[in-house]
């Protein structure tokens, strides 16, 4: 099982992005994708989480409103639109997936992807 997280760079505080993970190696039908970033120095911080089939997701408190999670079920692939960026947001932006969505929302979960870095100039 893979989950390929892409779509990370170097932006400029007020910038936008968006966050690609897409999953592969095994059928995810059921399942939850989630974002989570984890800067040095600092635990992995929930952010997002989606239900790839049916209706569900879920936002942390400090992204809700800046941050958008979506989906593309056809491709097992979770979005994160983030706008209004700024230097704080600078983290490791890691991808995950469970069966549950309470498991993720808890910090945890089945599967981890890598990351993409994620730096926001001030």
């Amino acid at each position: 099982v893979q989950l390929q997280a892409s779509g990370g760079g170097l932006v400029q505080t007020g910038d936008s992005l968006r966050l690609s993970c897409a999953g592969s190696g095994r059928p995810f039908n059921g399942f939850t994708l989630g974002w989570f970033r984890q800067a040095p120095g600092n635990e992995r911080e929930f952010l997002a989480a989606i239900k790839l089939n049916g209706l569900g997701s879920y936002y942390a408190n400090s992204v809700k409103g800046r941050f958008t999670i979506s989906k593309d079920t056809a491709k097992n692939t979770a979005y994160l639109q983030m706008s209004s960026l700024r230097p704080e947001d600078t983290a490791n932006y890691i991808c995950a997936a469970d069966g549950l969505m309470r498991r993720i929302v808890d910090g945890d979960a089945e599967y981890w992807g890598e990351g993409t870095q994620v730096t926001v100039s001030s």
